[in-house]
């Protein structure tokens, strides 16, 4: 797509030479030379680019274009915003960097300085498009087999028990801890039922506060509350006929537990303020990573509903325990990764960076995974293989398997060619690890475990890229 540029400048004469030259580098070029016009072209056109002087009338002052690139990040906040300004105005220029614009030049602006950077900012732009394109993509292809990848025992024990559940209507529990792919199941459950062309409808219960989760889920009438400004169906309705996944069912409210056990039940709902229920066809996919059997126990969840919706219970394993996946699922994320990095040539992984990999217990799982090939293919920098170096500290901290050894002698020795600082963070990490795996990802218990502050249990995980 050809980019278009809006070139905003008082002067008819440098907006005459700038679109001149613009235009020869195959820009659509829009123009204005006052703050109303460039917001009406702004409207009008389709400019993504805007090159900016900030002397702009009525008063030739640099506020004048300062207060419209706010106006224009506000409007188009995606807008690459370049200002044009002279020495006296740098710090303004700076300040409106720092607020969103995508950059600045000095007066008199080089030619050649102004292409180069409005082709940056056009490859900035296409890379950003690229990314929206690609979550649009992945987001499309999670109900897909090719994203449930494995052949380990646990993990294909999964997948078959979910494709026989598949074309019936049991409810289903998704069980497992979190990133270990719970949503990817509950797609992949719903694009092999007969209810495959109907809505997948997701929600997270415990993003919610339990008011706000009660008129997501049941809907409401108009007025049953302050905010109420018109009717609202809620997501059982939206999800007629197809598949409801609630995902950290263990977060419910108790109040609402009740209210989802009554709709698994009777197959009806009752919208917040309404005098009648509605009849919905709704299968329930449910997801957790708490013990819900625990919360069971601890009067937190309520043993009727929990044998409703464990119709079919599908544990998923962690990623630790299906560490012969660990090389397929690698090169998978830095397969896909090759989208978000541009250029990246098809990329492998290094056998003593695959066993630094294979070293790691994965608290974030699958997901700790993704990200940790996407950082790595960014630090390769273009070269065809990720080594060792390119991975992040805790994994080079982490001592790497050594080849067709298990935990003993052999383990040992290799992590005598890590510094002690290396291994001190390997340890540090393994026990942060440890602690939340042992609470179930209780940041507060966990740090209490450790004897650290909560925020300073938060700050080492954020160190280790721990989730």
């Amino acid at each position: 797509m050809t980019e278009a540029v809006l070139l905003i400048d008082d002067d008819p004469g440098f907006r005459d030479a700038y679109r001149e030259l613009l235009a020869q580098e195959g820009y659509a070029v829009a123009e204005a030379g006052a703050a109303p016009k460039a917001l009406a072209e702004l409207r009008r056109s389709s400019a993504r680019l805007v090159v900016l002087d900030l002397m702009l009338p009525p008063s030739g002052r640099p506020e004048e274009g300062a207060a419209l690139a706010e106006k224009i990040l506000a409007e188009r906040p995606a807008a690459k915003v370049i200002v044009v300004s002279g020495a006296g105005e740098t710090p303004l220029a700076l300040r409106l960097v720092q607020r969103g614009a995508y950059d600045f030049l000095a007066k008199p602006v080089d030619p050649d300085v102004l292409l180069a950077v409005v082709a940056r900012a056009a490859a900035r732009l296409e890379l950003e498009d690229r990314v929206a394109e690609l979550e649009r993509t992945l987001t499309s292809r999670e109900g897909d087999a090719s994203a449930l990848l494995g052949q380990s025992p646990a993990f294909l024990e999964a997948k078959t028990l979910c494709e026989r559940a598949a074309p019936t209507d049991v409810p289903v529990l998704i069980t497992g801890e979190s990133g270990t792919g719970k949503e990817v199941f509950a797609r992949y459950l719903h694009a092999r039922s007969r209810r495959k062309d109907k809505p997948f409808i997701a929600v997270n219960c415990g993003a919610l506060a339990e008011a706000l989760l009660e008129s997501t889920l049941f809907g409401h009438k108009k007025g049953a509350f302050t905010s109420a400004i018109k009717d609202a169906p809620g997501l059982f309705v939206e999800a007629d006929g197809g598949t409801l996944f609630l995902d950290e069912l263990g977060d419910m409210p108790p109040s609402l537990q009740v209210k989802l056990l009554r709709v698994l039940e009777t197959g009806e709902i009752l919208p917040v303020g309404a005098a009648r229920p509605l009849t919905v066809d709704v299968r329930i996919v449910s997801a957790t990573h708490r013990p819900l059997e625990v919360m069971i126990a601890d009067r937190t969840f309520r043993d009727d509903l929990y044998w409703r919706v464990r119709g079919i219970e599908i544990a998923l394993p962690r990623l630790a325990d299906r560490v012969g996946d660990l090389p397929l699922l690698a090169q998978h994320f830095l397969n896909v990764s090759r989208a978000l990095v541009p250029r990246s040539p098809v990329t492998t992984i290094s056998p003593s960076a695959m066993r630094r990999l294979e070293a790691c217990d994965w608290p974030g799982n699958l997901r700790e995974l993704r990200h940790e090939m996407q950082r790595a293919l960014v630090m390769a920098g273009g070269r065809g293989e990720i080594l060792e170096e390119d991975l992040s500290p805790a994994r080079r901290g982490g001592a790497p398997a050594a080849a067709g050894a298990g935990v003993g002698a052999a383990s040992e020795e290799a992590a005598e060619g890590a510094t002690l600082e290396e291994k001190i963070a390997a340890l540090e990490r393994r026990e942060i690890a440890a602690a939340l795996r042992a609470t179930q990802g209780n940041r507060s218990q966990a740090a209490a475990r450790l004897g650290l502050s909560r925020q300073g249990l938060l700050n080492k995980m954020d160190r280790y890229g721990l989730k």
